[in-house]
């Protein structure tokens, strides 16, 4: 089955075929859709022949290394692109979430497969579509339209993309072909139990013990219909924590009761910089209170990167999330 067939992938086809070296890459602090995204694409490439690198100016998280081929992903700011003419952007909703200097792209072409509304379309070819529930689901399509069978390696990639991106088949771009995809990446070889071990049943002890303490600074607001939690640098030391390790602690508040936009603060890895992450319940558009923060993503899942100190951040969040709860 392929999701959207009358999403045109053949100008991509053809210059993935014709292509003499491929890279293919995800956004700075990538998660397992920009990885399954980028492993997925990598296996099926490496199968038709074509040659084929990754490159990533982050590591790979902690939740990706089980997936096959996730070892073989290059990291830095810098990559060797002297023999690449074609580079496949994946998940990334804006060229500066790559990483990466704009020299590096010169006289490369580059192909933009990405999910988000918000992508302002930066590629020399782009395929954006914010009706996919994940960009692992797009490249779930662009394999069959390279007319490839879906290896075991893909699959396993695909399904972590998705199962993750959707989070755990819970969010409203899940429909019956969604459910449809996953049973074919089943039938491939993808294992449900293997990536639930690997993405939620093997967390370390730094991250409960940080979860405790995210959670001491949990508050309600708008008569309960947000909740805003936040960590910071020094709770992480304290913990021993890393940065990958708040990932997902936004969906804890996301499931109170009576909740419609979720906030969640942390530290960027830039001083006084922080990431903001929101997710939206009940018709509340976050993507677009994220964009008035000079960031994007989905209409119930988005975020932005503010600057100055938390107290700042928490008053320039409200004063937009505000209007949203002013009718």
């Amino acid at each position: 089955m392929i999701l959207f067939p009358d999403e045109s992938w053949q100008p991509v086809v053809e210059q993935l075929q014709r292509a003499r070296h491929v890279m293919l890459t995800t956004h700075c602090n990538s998660d397992a859709d920009g990885i399954g995204s980028e492993l997925a694409l990598f296996h099926t490439l490496q199968d038709m022949g074509v040659k084929v690198s990754m490159f990533n100016c982050d590591v790979v998280p902690r939740i990706c290394q089980y997936l096959p081929g996730s070892e073989l992903i290059q990291v830095g700011k810098a990559p060797n692109v002297s023999t690449v003419d074609t580079i496949v952007a994946l998940d990334a909703g804006a060229k500066s979430r790559l990483g990466f200097a704009d020299a590096l792209f010169d006289g490369k072409v580059l192909i933009n497969i990405d999910h988000h509304a918000s992508n302002p379309r930066y590629g020399d070819l782009n395929v954006v579509n914010a009706d996919y529930c994940a960009t692992g689901s797009m490249v779930f399509d662009l394999i069959q339209h390279l007319g490839q069978p879906l290896s075991v390696n893909s699959a396993k990639a695909i399904y972590a993309a998705v199962l993750t991106d959707t989070s755990s088949f819970q969010l409203g771009r899940v429909n019956a072909e969604v459910h449809r995809m996953t049973a074919e990446l089943i039938e491939a070889g993808a294992n449900p139990e293997e990536a639930a071990n690997a993405i939620y049943n093997s967390q370390p002890v730094a991250r409960l013990r940080l979860l405790t303490l995210a959670l001491q600074t949990l508050s309600l607001d708008h008569d309960g219909r947000s909740a805003w939690m936040h960590i910071t640098q020094d709770m992480q030391h304290e913990v021993h924590a890393d940065h990958e390790d708040s990932e997902g602690f936004i969906d804890v508040s996301r499931s109170i009761h009576g909740v419609e936009v979720v906030v969640f603060i942390r530290p960027s890895r830039d001083t006084h910089r922080w990431k903001v992450s929101f997710r939206g319940k009940s018709g509340c558009d976050v993507g677009a209170v994220a964009a008035q923060l000079g960031g994007g993503g989905h209409k119930y899942a988005a975020g932005c990167t503010v600057s100055g100190s938390l107290e700042e951040v928490y008053d320039k969040v409200r004063a937009v999330v505000n209007h949203v709860f002013a009718s």
